[in-house]
C-alpha cells in the first residue's frame, strides 16, 4: 500500500497547478473547482512521487502540481497501470484509469523545453471518478 504525498489543482487549463491542503472528489465528475473536471474520462490525473523524483535530478525545484497533476501517490507502482484498473484512496474514493499518457501542448510544456523530456505522454495516468469523497496528503493509496 502507497501514500499521496500531495493533492492538486487549478481553475485554469494548460497552467501549473497548485499543491492544496485538501481536494474533493465527485463522482462521474472529477475534483470540484479543478479545470479539467467534466464529464470525461480524463477527470483527475496521477503522477508517482518516485517518477517526480528522477526529473528532480535535471530539475531541483520541481515542485507537486508542475506537470499539472492532481494526485502525486508514493509507494505504488504506477507504471504497472492498464485502463480498467481500479485505485482505491483515502477512506473510500474509488478511480477507474481510463488512459496512461497523453500528448503534451503543441510547443510541449515548460519542463520539455528546460529538460528536453516531460514524463506526463509516457507516466502520466489518468482516471475517472467511481466513488467520489475527499483526498489530502497522507492518505492511503492502492491498486484494487
Amino acid at each position: 500500500m502507497g501514500v499521496i504525498e500531495a493533492v492538486c489543482m487549478s481553475t485554469e487549463k494548460g497552467v501549473v497547478k497548485e499543491a492544496v491542503g485538501e481536494i474533493v472528489l465527485r463522482e462521474g465528475w472529477g475534483i470540484e473547482g479543478d479545470a479539467h473536471a467534466g464529464d470525461w474520462h480524463r477527470q483527475v490525473s496521477l503522477l508517482a512521487a518516485e517518477s517526480i523524483d528522477r526529473m528532480r535530478a535535471k530539475v531541483p525545484d520541481l515542485d507537486h502540481g508542475m506537470f499539472a497533476e492532481n494526485i502525486v501517490t508514493r509507494g505504488v507502482d504506477m507504471l504497472s497501470l492498464s485502463p480498467g484498473d481500479l485505485l482505491q484512496a483515502g477512506d473510500g474514493v474509488v478511480l477507474e484509469v481510463t488512459q496512461i499518457g497523453k500528448e503534451c501542448h503543441n510547443d510541449g510544456c515548460a519542463i520539455q523545453r528546460a529538460t528536453g523530456d516531460c514524463i506526463m505522454p509516457r507516466e502520466g495516468v489518468f482516471c475517472r471518478v467511481v466513488q467520489g469523497g475527499q483526498l489530502r496528503a497522507g492518505m492511503s493509496f492502492a491498486i484494487l
